[in-house]
């Protein structure tokens, strides 16, 4: 008489337990996949500096992101409060900044190639000597074809970044919301920024 053999029931569960963890494993897959392609990323900048070479980054980091459609806020807090005034009178020093380079914005290639080391005790104590680093700086922007401080912050409000001023630092030096651009989103303080920051997929401190 011929023996029937059944399948061990340890076997049959192992069985089941491995087409479960497959069928779960390409459902976590799918969900995933979907939620890459319909979450927006988020990006939060911290603006701290107020002279012309550093009002650059957040700018054109925030106009970037947010023309990949990128949600961006900057909070700009201390000096960088300035890069919301009405009126921009942003300056640019080289002094003690030695990684700046001072190159001339005129003359044929060979001569605006030059690095010219001017030691600090000259930069010091010529006077002027910081109003013709702006303009040779502003010159050398122009000449490459880099937007303004003003059309960068334009495209930022165009663009729809949350433009977010630190109340503590107005309160501090005495500034009036007036002084400033009216698209400023919010007056806050850090405690209220930080959670956003937190949150975000990208949180840069310039």
């Amino acid at each position: 008489m011929n023996r029937i053999s059944l399948p061990n029931v340890s076997d049959v569960d192992q069985f089941e337990r491995d087409r479960f963890n497959l069928w779960f494993k390409e459902e976590f897959e799918k969900e995933t996949n979907a939620r890459g392609e319909t979450k927006t990323n988020t990006m939060a900048l911290i603006a701290t500096k107020g002279t012309l070479d550093w009002a650059y980054p957040p700018f054109i980091l925030a106009s970037t992101a947010s023309a990949l459609g990128w949600e961006v806020s900057i909070f700009f807090s201390f000096y960088g409060l300035e890069l919301l005034k009405k009126n921009l009178q942003l300056s640019v020093s080289p002094l003690g900044n030695p990684a700046m380079p001072m190159k001339m914005p005129i003359g044929p290639n060979w001569f605006r190639g030059i690095d010219w080391k001017i030691p600090n005790a000259i930069m010091g104590n010529v006077p002027g000597f910081e109003m013709m680093a702006k303009s040779m700086f502003n010159s050398t922007l122009k000449q490459k074809g880099v937007a303004s401080i003003e059309d960068l912050r334009s495209a930022c409000i165009e663009a729809d970044v949350k433009l977010v001023a630190c109340q503590m630092t107005v309160d501090l030096f005495g500034y009036d919301k007036t002084d400033f651009v009216p698209e400023v989103a919010e007056w806050v303080g850090a405690a209220s920024f930080l959670p956003l920051a937190a949150a975000a997929d990208v949180c840069l401190y310039i």
